[in-house]
């Protein structure tokens, strides 16, 4: 079992910056893909952005690309979504969760563990 606990949400106005941090912990997730999802009141749960275990290949929504990025420190069991430029469309809680196969994919049904979410609001 892994456990995936998001940290880094709040309140920023448009334009600004946030990082989000997820981190894992329970069983070694050696070998993981990561990836970050959101969800808007009255939403379904949309892809952000994911990560293959090296760091080597990651994937974006269109409408967080150029804007967020997705990293990882392995060594930290921690991966991140840095977000700039940020615009009230991105409020949302955000979820971080692990995939066993690592394969970078935007289907939730890809991921076997999920974290509790972290709020994030955007003002205009």
């Amino acid at each position: 079992q892994v456990q995936l606990v998001e940290s880094g949400g709040g309140l920023v106005q448009a334009g600004g910056s946030l990082r989000l941090s997820c981190a894992a912990s329970g069983r070694t997730f050696s070998g993981y893909a990561m990836g970050w999802f959101r969800q808007a009141p009255g939403k379904e749960r949309e892809f952000v952005a994911a990560i293959s275990w090296s760091g080597g290949n990651t994937y974006y929504a269109d409408s967080v690309k150029g804007r967020f990025t997705i990293s990882r420190v392995n060594t930290k069991n921690t991966v991140y979504l840095q977000m700039n430029s940020l615009k009230p469309e991105d409020t949302a809680v955000y979820y971080c969760a692990a995939s066993r196969l690592n394969r970078v994919r935007a289907g939730p049904d890809e991921y076997d563990y999920w974290g509790q979410g972290t709020q994030v609001t955007v003002s205009s």
